[in-house]
């Protein structure tokens, strides 16, 4: 056959395998209206419940993590398998927003049965929340299918915790395929949104185990916190804003904060604890939104395109929480 033929056969394996073929407008025959539903829901939903969008584009990232970008953390348990589905795991408790992809992925079945993945909708709604809302966009190529197996260990193993040190941001995310500059930026997203006292309390309260604060949070914000928000160490119903003063905006305080020691979280402090990621932090800084932005959408594409499943892999889910049957 020569080298030719293995040449062609390997890539043809290649092709098929799961890095084919995420494309822009994937569906624009087989469903050409699909990514105009998305936006215009979005549109006319977002503005009345704009903190939803930072409950989004986090669903998004949760779902890439664990099996790549292929709408498992959508999967409900089932009490007949006894699995618990990546939405039992406690990283994924405090999401938001599954009724609110529900409810796209109807409109969109109802326009093209059987067509459109749950997945693409999750990494569209996740975008286009964000626009909405005066943020960033970025570019969305389309094709993912939906995967079959969600599973509760695997989302406490792989999605990165409030409460990780660097070392271990740094390995979750390279199992994904990200770097330190993924790593700074998609932290990022943190100038949006809010948090429950119980991602942080530890911080405040019992750092070390011995009733001690975290000496790396800055004394008179951890005063502020203790006094005003978490007012005790086992508060699990109280929010605090990731971004105090500006959480709605999409903008560069996050990592003013950090240099401020005033990251909320462990992992928000542990980006000031390397060289590599602290000189990202101070570029930025530097740097226009505008650029930011522009960084900002590649880290968003890349982790979009995590161990996608295409072609004839995983399956187009008719509805979201349940594999077809």
């Amino acid at each position: 056959m020569g080298n030719f033929g293995v040449v062609l056969l390997a890539v043809l394996a290649f092709l098929g395998s799961s890095h084919a073929d995420l494309e822009m407008n994937f569906y624009a025959k087989s469903c050409p209206k699909a990514e105009e539903i998305v936006l215009d829901f979005v549109k006319l939903h977002i503005p009345n419940a704009p903190s939803l969008a930072a409950a989004l584009i986090r669903m998004h990232f949760h779902d890439c993590f664990v099996r790549g970008c292929d709408a498992s953390v959508l999967l409900n348990s089932t009490t007949a398998s006894g699995n618990q589905t990546e939405k039992a795991a406690t990283p994924n408790l405090t999401i938001r927003g599954f009724d609110f992809i529900d409810r796209v992925k109807s409109l969109v079945e109802a326009e093209c049965p059987k067509t459109v993945s749950c997945a693409d909708i999750i990494a569209l709604v996740a975008r286009d929340s964000i626009v909405t809302t005066g943020g960033p966009s970025w570019r969305v190529p389309t094709g993912r299918r939906d995967g079959l197996i969600s599973n509760a260990t695997e989302a406490l193993n792989n999605i990165p915790a409030p409460f990780n040190n660097f070392s271990t941001l740094q390995t979750k995310f390279a199992n994904k395929g990200l770097d330190l500059k993924d790593l700074v930026l998609l932290s990022g997203a943190h100038t949006i949104g809010v948090a429950h006292c119980s991602s942080f309390s530890n911080r405040l309260y019992n750092f070390t185990g011995v009733g001690d604060e975290d000496p790396a949070l800055d004394s008179e914000y951890a005063a502020n916190l203790k006094a005003r928000k978490c007012k005790t160490a086992n508060d699990t119903t109280t929010i605090v804003e990731m971004d105090p003063g500006s959480f709605r905006t999409f903008d560069l305080d996050y990592y003013t904060l950090l240099t401020k020691r005033r990251g909320l979280f462990q992992s928000d402090a542990a980006l000031t604890t390397s060289s590599t990621t602290k000189a990202y932090i101070t570029q930025f800084l530097k740097g226009s939104l505008k650029d930011f932005y522009a960084e900002f959408a590649l880290a968003m594409e890349k982790m979009g395109r995590v161990e996608v499943k295409t072609g004839s892999g995983g399956e187009i889910r008719q509805h979201c929480a349940v594999v077809n049957g």
